[in-house]
């Protein structure tokens, strides 16, 4: 593979890219086992400053989980490899059955079967929101057979171009939350859960909310990414790795950690906090995938993982497998998830009153996503395997 061709075609396995999702199934799992020291009560309750620190800072170190799935999946399937029918089929038993096969688990387990069976006509069900990801993943995946034939021939100045559009995007929560001279109104959907009203900017209006950048923003910017590190990325010294990506990575989560954390004592200056789930959708604005703290992260955390290229018995015997499994680890992380959290929350106690004290609540949180992620991960790596089955359930 000609590392500096701008038509180079993945001929090898890129081990990188097991270590990337391996790596960021783990977050996924910090980020999970985090929510419960944030959210709760009504819907938003953090008891101490403490743990307002301790979920800032594991939250804020792993928020880049989810645009780094994409930029794999960018990486590996953009521009396309073959016609748009193969694609889609590829995707559907990949990805769609098995989805489908976990959003009726979830919606039969937890909460009302029936009303979680209507609601999934419309949405995901909410009592497993984690399932969000996969429409957007889906419309990614729509879009890939559009813009794959400019991907193929598109230049390295004019995709940077568009990257720098994308990244421009990332300001956007930021600058709607300052043009209403603070937080933006909150509006509820039919489920109860509220998101952030827009205030209107370059072109959006009441009966228009495709404004300028619309179509440059969101997750488009990481299949952006990923296209880009594929076609003009060629392999970086350690030196130039840590040179560039570390100060973005840096710079990503001060924004991320500082954000969150000014959010919470603006809110109040007294322990605990507590309110509706609005105050925590104010809360995770610095948190949000589009974001510039989290875009800025998402590329420290490529340029380090690319670095990662080690083979040999532990790669081949336990982080394939578990690379390939990591897709059904995320659909159905969240049964596990909930028991480990309640489990070690009854075991340690609660807060500063817990059994470590002031350490009661980052132990929680690593005990709970470690412990997650290595059951799911044999678990799923088993089902996996099971001839003609395996591959419909976990992908």
């Amino acid at each position: 593979m000609d590392a500096n061709s701008g038509n180079k075609t993945l001929t090898t396995r890129e081990m990188w890219i097991d270590w990337l999702r391996v790596a960021a199934c783990l977050m996924v799992m910090v980020v999970h086992s985090t929510e419960p020291f944030y959210l709760g009560g009504e819907g938003s309750r953090i008891l101490t400053q403490t743990d307002a620190f301790w979920a800032s800072f594991f939250d804020s170190f792993v928020r880049a989980c989810v645009p780094l799935f994409i930029v794999a999946s960018s990486y590996l399937q953009f521009p396309l490899h073959y016609s748009t029918g193969e694609f889609f089929r590829r995707r559907a038993t990949r990805i769609l059955i098995p989805f489908v096969i976990w959003t009726l688990a979830y919606a039969l387990i937890w909460g009302e079967p029936v009303q979680n069976l209507k609601d999934l006509l419309l949405n995901f069900n909410y009592a497993a929101g984690h399932l969000w990801f996969v429409y957007m993943l889906l419309g990614v995946y729509l879009l890939m057979p559009l813009l794959s034939p400019w991907a193929e021939r598109v230049g390295r100045k004019e995709l940077s171009f568009y990257l720098f559009l994308c990244l421009l995007t990332t300001l956007i929560p930021f600058i709607r939350e300052w043009a209403t001279e603070g937080t933006l109104p909150i509006i509820y959907g039919r489920a109860g859960l509220p998101r952030q009203a827009d205030f209107p900017l370059w072109g959006e209006a009441s009966w228009n909310g495709y404004g300028t950048f619309y179509y440059v923003s969101g997750f488009i910017g990481y299949l952006l990414l990923g296209l880009y590190l594929r076609k003009f990325v060629g392999k970086l010294s350690w030196r130039r790795t840590l040179a560039i990506g570390l100060p973005c990575w840096l710079a990503g989560f001060a924004l991320c950690f500082g954000g969150f954390l000014a959010r919470v004592f603006a809110t109040s200056s007294t322990f605990p906090i507590e309110g509706g789930v609005s105050l925590a959708v104010v809360w995770e604005t610095p948190w949000y995938n589009d974001t510039l703290g989290v875009a800025l992260m998402t590329v420290g955390w490529l340029l380090l993982f690319r670095q990662f290229n080690a083979g040999g018995r532990f790669y081949s015997k336990v982080l394939l497998p578990v690379s390939r499994a990591s897709y059904g680890m995320y659909l159905c992380h969240m049964f596990a998830l909930a028991a480990f959290s309640g489990l070690f929350r009854g075991w340690l106690g609660i807060a500063g009153d817990g059994a470590l004290g002031t350490w009661t609540t980052p132990v929680e949180i690593l005990l709970t996503a470690l412990a997650t992620f290595a059951v799911t991960a044999i678990v799923c790596s088993i089902i996996q395997r099971i001839p003609k089955v395996g591959k419909w359930i976990m992908g």
